[in-house]
This record gives C-alpha cells, structure tokens and sequence, in this order.
C-alpha cells in the first residue's frame, strides 16, 4: 500500500527554516543538497512509514507518533489510512517535545 505524504504547515515552516540556516552557515549549495536528500527521505514514508518507530513525543499527542532520523534532524508524523501527516522536524540536538510545548 502507498500512502500519501502530507507535510503540514508548522513542518514546513520548520524545513524552511532549517534549510535557511544551513544556507547562511555553509552554503547554498550545501542547503540545495540536504533539502534535496531530506525530501527523498520523507518520500520514503510512502511505502512502510510504521518501520519508524515511536517518538518519545508520543505520550503527548492524541495519534501514535513516529520518527524518521535524518541526522542531525527528526521527522514526526502521524499514519492515518492511506496518509502520513508529517507534523514536525525537530534537530536530534533540542529536547523533546513535552506537554509544555
């Protein structure tokens, strides 16, 4: 079965920001190449998104969370039937998300 990735606002705005800041860090092209990896690796979630396993977030949210490592970042999602709703990227070096925020 194929899902259908959604990313939703707050993880865009998340990837954009990452995406930003390695440009102005390392390079432009260095973005270009991680977001170009990073996309090829949430579209992995199409096909098996439940061999990631649970986020340590999941207590905290009212769906099963999962996580995609992507070193350095976290991808968090949710499978509902036939979509995976990516809700957060999160770099492996912030603290989890708790009910705080």
């Amino acid at each position: 079965m194929r899902y259908e990735v959604l990313v939703q606002p707050t993880a865009e705005a998340e990837i954009e920001e990452a995406y930003l800041y390695l440009r102005e860090t390392a390079s432009p092209e260095a973005a270009d190449r991680w977001f170009t990896s990073f996309l090829d690796a949430v579209l992995t979630l199409e096909e098996m998104p439940t061999r990631c396993p649970i986020a340590p977030e999941d207590p905290f949210f009212s769906d099963e969370l999962r996580h995609l490592l992507l070193r350095p970042y976290r991808v968090m999602f949710t499978v509902r039937p036939g979509r995976v709703h990516v809700l957060h990227i999160r770099h492996m070096a912030r603290e989890t998300l708790s009910d705080e925020g």
